[in-house]
C-alpha cells in the first residue's frame, strides 16, 4: 500500500507543478562582475560578493550598483557566456515562473552557483553531465554563477529543463564494467545517476537490470529531496558468450515490483580475454562504485606475473591510460582512476583510491611480490612522483612521465599551494598541505630505481620539472636513468608512456627482501598517511604534520640497530632478522643504548621521554598515530555519512539540509562518490559503526552532536564558541574541525557549521575537496575571512598526541588587539 501511495503522490506532484509541455529554456542575458573572488588550494578564500551576501550587505545586482561594478552580458550563439567581464567573478541570471514547477538546472564551466541562495556544485571541467533538480518558484528565480579564469575562454552556459518525472535515471555519467567473456562470473556493478525531484525523501526504491534476458533487481539507498546520488545496480552477465556492445535495459520503482517511474537504456561492451578491459568494485572509502582498467598479460604465463600500476593523467580516463600501453609478455598494467579523470591529483582520495586498486590487482593477479613497478604521465607523472615517495616500499622501481613533482610548483585548476606563509595563521593552515611535498620526501626514494621520461619540448608541463629532479637525485641517488626525448611535446603517442627502456629498466629492478636492505632512510608527514617503510615505523610525532625522519642501519651480526630520528616520539623495529632470545643493541640519537632480548613479537616500540629512549608498549589506537592523526579532511572516508540538523531555526536547519547536500553533489563531481545524507534524529551512532561522519550545524542545532561530541574540547553552539578558555560571541563566526570518534579506534567526526547563519554560511565555500589543500584539525573563522582572508582566522592548529587543545600547537587571534599569537 505504501509503494503505491508514493507512486500516486510522486504522479500528482508532476500533474501539479507541470501543466505544460515539457520545454527547455536557455540563458542568454545577465550581468556579470568579474575580480570579485580568490580561491587556492588552501582553507583561506576571500569573495567579495559572498561577504556581502553572509553579512547582509547584498543588493540584488544591477548596472547601477554602487557596491559591485555588474556590465550587461550576453551569450554567443552556442550559449556561452565568454570574456574576462566573468573571470573570478559572478554571473547574475534570472528566470520568471509563471507558476511553481520542476526543473533541471544544467550550468556548465562554472566553479559553482547559488539558486536562489541555495548553493550547488560547479562543473568547472565542462564535463556537461551535472543535471541539478530545482524547484522553481512563482516569480523571480536568481542564479549567482561563480566563475574561474577558465570563462575568458571555455565559457559558461546555463539552461532549464522542465520535467514532468519526479524521479529520473541520468546515464550521461555512468561508471560501467567490461564483460570478459569466458571470464566475468556473479553479478557485475554499475552506476549511474538517479534524481529525486520532489520534497519527499525516497527510501524504498529499486533498479531492475535486464541483460540478455537476465534480470536483477538491487535496491537503493535513500535519496533526499531535491538531490542527485550516483547509485549502484548489479548485471548478471551469464547470457553474455561473445565479444560485442549489449543493451541493458534499467528500471526505476518503489519497491521490487512497483510500476516504473523511469527507464532507461545502457550500453555495455564485452571483451575478449587478450583486450584492454575495465573492472568496478564497491570503494571502502564511501560505498561507491569505482573502477579501473586492465592491460592483460600477453600470453600464458606459468609464473607470477610483474605488475604495472600507471596512473593517468588529467582529463584521462582509465581505460584510454590502460590502452596506451600493448600488453607485455611478463607482467599485467593495472591503471587506476584517481576517483575521477581530474580528481585529486592522486592526493587525499585519489591517494586512498590508487592504494585500494593496488590492494585489488594484488588479489586479483597475484603479481610477483617483487617486480611491482609504478608509473604515470603528467598529473600522473605527479602522482608517480607523489605515490613513489609516499610508499617507497611498494614498488621496485618508478617511471614519472612529462610530470611536475609538486603541486606548490605546478598546481592545477585549483591553483597551488602557496610556498610563501603571509602570517601565522597561514603557516599553520599550510603545515597540513606538508605530505604533498615530495621535495622533502625525496629521500625516500633511495631504495627505488627511478626512470625520468620527458618530452624536450613540452609546453603543457615544462620539461625544467625534470631537470629539477634530475639535480635533486643527482646528489644523493645513485641508480637513476635520464631521458628527454627530442622534440617530444606533451603527448607524442604511446611512447609518452609505453617507451620500451622504461620496461627494460624495470626488469632490472626487483624489491629485496627486507633481510637483505640493512641501511634506510624514511620521512613522513602524516603517520596517517604513510608511516611504514621495510622494518621501522614512525608510529607517532613530537610535532604534528612536521616533517619526521629516520637514518638507520642495521648489524645482523652485531646483533646493532643505530641511528638518529627527528620528530618521532614513538618509533616501531621490525626485529624479524633477530632470533628469539637475541639481545639486540639499539642506539638512537646517540643516547644510552637499549638492550633488547627478543621475545615471540615481531615488533618492539620505544618511546622518547625528553631526550631519551626507552621501550614501551605498541602505542594506543586511541591516541594519533597510524590510524587517526587529524586534520579535518581525515573523516572524510570510512563510508562517511553526511548528517544535517533539524533542531534550529528553519534558516538554520534550510542551510544545513542544503551545504550537506552541496558537499554530496561536489563529492559526487569530484570523487565519483555517493554519501548517505541523514538528519540528526535518524542518526544512531550503533547504526554507522567505524564509519566517518560529518555533522553541520552546532550543539543547539543539530541533535546527533552531543551522541559524538559531548567531551569535543571545542564548544560551538547559537552566539558563542569556546575553545580553550577563549569565547568568541556572536552569530558570525564559522568552524572546520574533526574529533575522534569515541566508539571507533578508525573513524572520526567533523564538523561544519557556525554560531548563526553568517557564520555557518561563511563556510560554503568549499575547497576541502581539492587535493593538496591545507585545512588543519581545527579552524575557527569570522565572516571577515571572506573579505580579508587571514585576518579573519581566529583560531587554527593540531591537537596533542593525546587530542587535548591546551598541549597542541596552534595560533589564537585576540580579538582585541586584532593578532594572532602562536601557542604551544
Amino acid at each position: 500500500m505504501k509503494k503505491r501511495l508514493l507512486v500516486i503522490c510522486l504522479c500528482l506532484c508532476v500533474a501539479i507543478a507541470h501543466a505544460q509541455t515539457p520545454a527547455e529554456y536557455t540563458f542568454r542575458e545577465g550581468l556579470a562582475a568579474d575580480s570579485l573572488h580568490r580561491y587556492g588550494r588552501e582553507a583561506l578564500v576571500t569573495d567579495q560578493l559572498t561577504h556581502a551576501w553572509v553579512t547582509g550587505h547584498f543588493t540584488t545586482p544591477a548596472a547601477t550598483d554602487k557596491n559591485i561594478e555588474w556590465t550587461p552580458i550576453k551569450a554567443d550563439s552556442a550559449g556561452l557566456f565568454k570574456g574576462r567581464a566573468i573571470v573570478n567573478g559572478y554571473l547574475y541570471l534570472t528566470y520568471d515562473a509563471t507558476a511553481e514547477q520542476t526543473a533541471l538546472l544544467h550550468v556548465s564551466g562554472h566553479n559553482m552557483l547559488f539558486f536562489n541562495g541555495e548553493p550547488h556544485a560547479g562543473d568547472i571541467y565542462r564535463l556537461g553531465w551535472l543535471y541539478v533538480p530545482v524547484k522553481l518558484k512563482k516569480g523571480k528565480n536568481e542564479l549567482l554563477i561563480r566563475c574561474s579564469s577558465w570563462a575568458v575562454r571555455q565559457g559558461v552556459s546555463a539552461r532549464l529543463l522542465f520535467q514532468e518525472k519526479a524521479v529520473i535515471l541520468r546515464t550521461d555519467d555512468a561508471t560501467l564494467p567490461h564483460i570478459v567473456v569466458g571470464q566475468s562470473t556473479g553479478h557485475l556493478w554499475g552506476a549511474v545517476v538517479a534524481v529525486n525531484a520532489s520534497d519527499n525523501t525516497l527510501t524504498d526504491l529499486h533498479i531492475t537490470a535486464t541483460l540478455e534476458g537476465k534480470e536483477v533487481t538491487t535496491q537503493l539507498p535513500a535519496l533526499t529531496p531535491w538531490s542527485i546520488r550516483k547509485v549502484g545496480f548489479r548485471i548478471d552477465p551469464a547470457a553474455v558468450r561473445a565479444k560485442g556492445p549489449y543493451t541493458c535495459t534499467l528500471t526505476i520503482r518503489p519497491g521490487a515490483t512497483g510500476r516504473a517511474l523511469d527507464t532507461q537504456e545502457i550500453k555495455i561492451d564485452a571483451m575478449q580475454p587478450q583486450d584492454h578491459y575495465s573492472k568496478t568494485f564497491v570503494s571502502d572509502i564511501d560505498g561507491s562504485i569505482q573502477y579501473y582498467s586492465v592491460t592483460p598479460q600477453l600470453g600464458a604465463s606459468t609464473t607470477a606475473p610483474a605488475l604495472f600500476f600507471s596512473v593517468h593523467g588529467a582529463s584521462v580516463e582509465a581505460i584510454s591510460q590502460a590502452r596506451a600501453y600493448r600488453s607485455k609478455d611478463w607482467g599485467v598494467l593495472v591503471a587506476p582512476t584517481n576517483r575521477r579523470p581530474r580528481g585529486f591529483n592522486w592526493e587525499d582520495w585519489g591517494r586512498l583510491d590508487a592504494l585500494e586498486v593496488l590492494a585489488q590487482a594484488k588479489q586479483q593477479f597475484k603479481p610477483d611480490p617483487k617486480r611491482i613497478y609504478l608509473t604515470g604521465h603528467s598529473m600522473g607523472g605527479h602522482g608517480t612522483w607523489y605515490l613513489g615517495a609516499t610508499y617507497p616500499g611498494n614498488w621496485a622501481a618508478i617511471a614519472p612521465c612529462a610530470g611536475y613533482p609538486t603541486l606548490t610548483g605546478y598546481g592545477s585548476a585549483d591553483g597551488k599551494i602557496p610556498t610563501e606563509s603571509r602570517s601565522a595563521a597561514e603557516k599553520m593552515l599550510l603545515r597540513a598541505s606538508n605530505p604533498s611535498d615530495v621535495i622533502a620526501l625525496a629521500g625516500n626514494y633511495k631504495g627505488l630505481g627511478i626512470y625520468i621520461h620527458h618530452g624536450d619540448s613540452d609546453k603543457v608541463v615544462s620539461v625544467d620539472y625534470a631537470r629539477q629532479m634530475r639535480r635533486l637525485l643527482g646528489d644523493f641517488h645513485k641508480d637513476f636513468s635520464y631521458y628527454e626525448y627530442p622534440g617530444g611535446s606533451h603527448w607524442f603517442g604511446n611512447e609518452s608512456v609505453d617507451w620500451n627502456p622504461i620496461f627494460e629498466y624495470f626488469k632490472w629492478h626487483t624489491i629485496q627482501p627486507d633481510s637483505a636492505v640493512d641501511k634506510l632512510e624514511f620521512t613522513t608527514a602524516n603517520p596517517a598517511i604513510s608511516h611504514y617503510y621495510r622494518w621501522v615505523s614512525i608510529a607517532q610525532q613530537q610535532h604534528v604534520l612536521g616533517y619526521s625522519k629516520v637514518d638507520l642501519a642495521r648489524d645482523k651480526k652485531k646483533k646493532t640497530i643505530t641511528g638518529t630520528t627527528a620528530n618521532v616520539s614513538i618509533a616501531g623495529l621490525s626485529l624479524a632478522v633477530f632470533n628469539t632470545g637475541d639481545v639486540v643493541t639499539i642506539t638512537l640519537d646517540g643516547q644510552p643504548a637499549i638492550s633488547y632480548t627478543k621475545t615471540g613479537a615481531e615488533w618492539v616500540y620505544l618511546t622518547r621521554s625528553g631526550n631519551a629512549w626507552q621501550v614501551s608498549a605498541k602505542p594506543d589506537a586511541k591516541q594519533k598515530g597510524v590510524t587517526r592523526n587529524g586534520t579535518f579532511k581525515e573523516p572524510f572516508k570510512n563510508r562517511m555519512v553526511f548528517v544535517y540538523s533539524t533542531k534550529g531555526t528553519a534558516a538554520e536547519n534550510a542551510w544545513s539540509y542544503a551545504k550537506a547536500r552541496y558537499d554530496a553533489e561536489v563529492w559526487y563531481y569530484r570523487g565519483n562518490g555517493a554519501v548517505d545524507i541523514v538528519a540528526d534524529q535518524a542518526f544512531q551512532p550503533a547504526k554507522y559503526p567505524d564509519r566517518g561522519v560529518i555533522l553541520y550545524g552546532n550543539a543547539t542545532t543539530n541533535a546527533a552532536w552531543n551522541k559524538l561530541l559531548k567531551n569535543c574540547p571545542i564548544i560551538l553552539t547559537r552566539n558563542l564558541v569556546t575553545i580553550d578558555g577563549q569565547q568568541y560571541r556572536g552569530d558570525h563566526y564559522g568552524a572546520y574541525f574533526m574529533w575522534p570518534r569515541a566508539d571507533s579506534d578508525v573513524a572520526s567526526v567533523a564538523v561544519i557549521g557556525g554560531t548563526g547563519l553568517p557564520g555557518m554560511s561563511a563556510t560554503e565555500p568549499n575547497q576541502y575537496f581539492a587535493g593538496g589543500s591545507g585545512f588543519p584539525d581545527y579552524t575557527i573563522l569570522s565572516t571577515e575571512m571572506l573579505k580579508s582572508g587571514a585576518a579573519g582566522v581566529l583560531s587554527t592548529g593540531y591537537y596533542s598526541n593525546d587530542w587535548r587543545i591546551e598541549t597542541g600547537e596552534r595560533t589564537t587571534k585576540n580579538v582585541n588587539t586584532n593578532t594572532d599569537t602562536p601557542k604551544k
